[in-house]
């Protein structure tokens, strides 16, 4: 009776848990709007639905123990009963009832201890069921045997590339194709949901794709471990996420023998070094959970220190430089075509002026290539991208 009580609770906890935390991470957007009022009343619609739950669940297995110690003592009160019978014909002797009594007071004693482990069991049996769901899932990836050899071919190509999410009833991406040699820089741009930041997650390989060839030196991206192709292409993505510790562990994230010169050689390619070297503990210095002591274009550049470290084959940065200005922008992108010369880089910006010296840019629109080639070429080949720059131009 109380397992699926058990399990209901367990999915209630969690709501209540999630909950919590984006009411703790939206905090500032909830009192912007003035929307404390209704995230309370969804709490407490939350924690009263599980407190119920609770309730008649702990009711149904307090009732074990003293139901358990009623049946025993009606089970002595019987056996005596039915025993000073058998005492008044002789068959038996009050020794015999007494040691009788014993022995069933002595069993019934380890029936109690079970009746406790039982709530205790089908608690776990409810978390053991969910922690099994989780253990029991595959991943829809099969992992690759090869390890990645540099060669002639081009470091990254994409062969009338589609993609799809599930569920979806369109492409994400559709017919993309290009070729990254080694050095290059490519830089992607394009509307909001125009598909560069899905084409920047199938090059680490965090989804497969449901269309075309991906291939790294030549060979099928699917055929390299993906333990390889995460050391081979490493992305920045645009929400920096940094964890608690301290500067120098999380740019030991991308290298975990780094010494401390290449930690500070890395903040300063990322334009990190600037900030962290007024910090009192420098390297050393107490970062936050989820980096609240520094600013987003401060955690970006630590993020992308991270990333720079390692000297990745293929550095893919996905507008992770949105929180920057534009000088701090230029001399990122400046340090990084000086400090990892035979690094690839894919830049994904909004900016086109933080895309013009890339060797080749690919203008998305509605998840299709509209336009390929350099800036000079687009502007006068690519109407997308004579527009964007058009309204940047006069936005500024």
């Amino acid at each position: 009776i109380t397992i699926p009580m058990y399990r209901q609770n367990q999915k209630k906890l969690d709501r209540i848990s999630l909950l919590t935390g984006e009411n703790l991470e939206g905090i500032r957007v909830i009192r912007a709007f003035s929307k404390q009022d209704a995230e309370n009343k969804n709490f407490r619609e939350a924690t009263e639905d599980l407190s119920r739950n609770v309730i008649i669940a702990g009711r149904i297995a307090a009732v074990l123990n003293p139901l358990t110690f009623m049946i025993i003592n009606l089970a002595a009160a019987f056996i005596i009963w039915c025993g000073g019978f058998r005492v008044n014909a002789g068959d038996l002797t009050q020794g015999d009832i007494t040691a009788f009594v014993s022995y069933m007071t002595s069993i019934s004693l380890a029936l109690i201890v079970l009746a406790n482990l039982i709530g205790v069991f089908t608690k776990a049996m409810a978390a053991a069921g969910r922690i099994s769901e989780i253990f029991d899932m595959t991943s829809s990836m099969a992992d690759g045997t090869e390890s990645i050899s540099e060669n002639d071919e081009p470091v990254i190509e994409f062969d009338h590339v589609s993609f799809r999410y599930d569920g979806a009833s369109e492409d994400a991406v559709t017919d993309i194709s290009f070729v990254l040699n080694k050095g290059e820089s490519l830089g992607i741009i394009g509307g909001t949901g125009s598909g560069k930041s899905t084409i920047a997650s199938l090059i680490p390989r965090f989804y497969d794709v449901t269309g075309g060839e991906i291939r790294i030196f030549g060979k099928k991206i699917k055929d390299y471990r993906l333990s390889e192709v995460r050391r081979f292409a490493v992305s920045v993505p645009q929400k920096a996420a940094v964890i608690s510790g301290t500067v120098a562990d999380n740019i030991r994230m991308g290298k975990p023998d780094a010494t401390d010169d290449e930690i500070i050689a890395a903040l300063k390619t990322a334009q990190a070094w600037e900030f962290v070297s007024k910090l009192p503990e420098g390297i050393n210095a107490p970062v936050q959970q989820f980096g609240r002591n520094f600013s987003g274009g401060q955690k970006q550049r630590l993020t992308i220190a991270r990333a720079v470290i390692s000297k990745p084959a293929v550095l893919i940065l996905d507008d992770s430089t949105s929180a920057l200005d534009m000088q701090t922008d230029y001399l990122l992108r400046k340090a990084i075509s000086e400090d990892l010369k035979d690094t690839s880089v894919i830049m994904i910006s909004q900016r086109a002026t933080s895309l013009k010296n890339a060797d080749r840019i690919i203008v998305m629109e509605d998840g299709k290539c509209e336009g390929l080639g350099t800036n000079d070429e687009l502007e006068n080949s690519s109407p997308v991208y004579r527009e964007i720059i058009d309204i940047q131009k006069a936005g500024e």
